[in-house]
C-alpha cells in the first residue's frame, strides 16, 4: 500500500515471471513525503487513474513498453475509451520488489536488494525529467541557473523554461528521496542500463508533453519508475498524472503543487518542521525522519478541498480526452485554484 493508491496482488511475481495485479487509486494525497494527509480530495483517485491510463495507452501506440493492461470497472478490464464509467482501478503486470535492508552504520544495502531480485525486479530509482523549473522545484535548491543552460545569475521568482530537458536520478525506497550522481545511480540500478533509462525518460517526457499540449496544459516536469525483466525495461507504476508530474495552465500550476504551495502559506511551521526532521534524521543516520517531527498538518478548508477536486476532475477529462466527470470547465477550475 502507498499513500495514494493500494496494490492488490492477483498473481504474485516470481524470479522467473511477472505477476498480475491492480492499482486501486484512492482520494488520499501526500505532500512533502508525509504520507496520508488529513483530508481526501474528491474524485482524485478516478482522475489519476484516467490520466495514467490515457498516458500508458499513448505510450503503447508509440512503442514504449509498459506494465499496463487496462482499466477495471466492476471487475471487467477495458481500454480507457470503452470504460463504462470513470475507472478507479488499473490492471498491471507485477514485478518483484525485494526488501532494501538498512543499517545505521553502512546505510542501505543495494547489493542485498539485487541479490534477491535476480532478473525480475523494480529498479529502485526514480528517473526525473524537467522541461521547466517552476517555483517550488527542488532543482532550485541544488543547482544554479547556469548549471542547466540558463543565462541568469539567480533563479527568477516565476517558472522558467529550460532550453533542453534535464534528466536526474533519485532514490526510490529510502525514507527520504535523495538525488544521485550518475555513478551512484548506476550502482543502484543493478543490471538495468542507465543510458536506456535516460533514453526512456526523454521519450516519456516527449509523449506526456504532447498529450498535455492537446489539452492546453504545459508539462513542466515528471518522473518514471521502471521494471527490469529478462534484459528489458518497462515503464511501471504510473506517470502522466497531476501527482507524478507538474503541469500548468495559463501560468497557474495544475498539479499536487497547488496543495504544496498552499500548505507553505497556511502552515509554514509544519513545512519547516518537516525539513528540520529530515535534516536531523540525516545527521543521526536514521531512516525514519517522522519521529523527529512534532508538528502535524492541519485540515484544509472545505472550499480548498472542493477547488482542488474540481481541478483534478476537469484536468483529467481534458488531458485524457474523456467525459467522465461532472466538473467545471478547465478554465473555471484553474481560476478557482488560482484564487486560493
Amino acid at each position: 500500500m502507498t499513500s495514494v493508491k493500494d496494490l492488490h496482488v492477483d498473481a504474485a511475481p516470481t524470479k522467473e515471471s511477472l505477476g498480475e495485479g491492480r492499482f486501486k487509486f484512492t482520494d488520499d494525497y501526500s505532500v512533502f513525503d508525509w504520507g496520508k494527509m488529513p483530508d481526501e480530495i474528491p474524485r482524485k483517485g478516478a482522475a489519476l487513474c484516467a490520466m495514467g491510463a490515457a498516458t500508458f495507452e499513448f505510450f503503447e501506440e508509440n512503442a514504449i513498453p509498459t506494465h499496463y493492461e487496462g482499466v477495471v470497472v466492476d471487475g471487467e478490464t477495458y481500454d480507457l475509451a470503452n470504460a463504462p464509467a470513470a475507472p478507479e482501478e488499473m490492471r498491471i503486470e507485477l514485478t518483484q520488489v525485494p526488501d532494501l535492508p538498512f543499517d545505521e552504520e553502512s546505510g542501505y544495502d543495494y547489493e542485498a536488494y539485487h541479490a534477491a531480485a535476480a532478473e525480475n525486479y523494480l529498479i529502485p530509482l526514480e528517473i526525473v525529467f524537467r522541461n521547466a523549473v517552476p517555483v517550488g522545484s527542488s532543482l532550485r535548491t541544488r543547482k544554479e541557473p547556469a548549471d542547466v543552460g540558463l543565462d541568469a545569475d539567480e533563479w527568477p521568482e516565476e517558472s522558467v523554461d529550460l532550453p533542453e530537458p534535464v534528466v536526474e536520478f533519485s532514490t526510490k525506497y529510502e525514507e527520504q528521496d535523495r538525488y544521485l550522481t550518475r555513478v551512484a545511480a548506476e550502482e543502484i540500478a543493478g543490471r538495468a542500463d542507465l543510458d536506456r533509462l535516460e533514453e526512456l525518460a526523454l521519450a516519456v517526457d516527449h509523449l506526456v508533453t504532447e498529450l498535455a499540449s492537446r489539452a492546453g496544459l504545459t508539462h513542466e516536469d515528471g518522473k518514471i519508475e521502471c521494471l527490469y525483466v529478462d534484459g528489458t525495461i518497462q515503464v511501471a507504476d504510473v506517470t502522466g498524472t497531476f501527482d507524478e508530474n507538474r503541469f500548468s495552465y495559463g501560468g497557474q500550476e495544475v498539479s499536487k503543487e497547488v496543495v504544496r504551495q498552499h500548505y507553505k502559506e497556511i502552515q509554514p511551521e509544519w513545512v519547516d518542521a518537516v525539513s528540520a526532521a529530515k535534516a536531523e534524521a540525516d545527521e543521526r543516520g536514521v531512516a525514519d525522519w517522522k519521529q523527529f517531527c512534532d508538528v502535524e498538518p492541519v485540515h484544509l478548508d472545505d472550499d480548498v478541498v472542493r477547488a482542488v477536486g474540481d481541478m483534478y476532475a476537469a484536468g483529467a477529462d481534458a488531458y485524457a480526452g474523456t467525459d467522465f466527470f461532472d466538473a467545471p470547465s478547465l478554465d473555471d477550475a484553474v481560476d478557482a485554484v488560482r484564487e486560493l
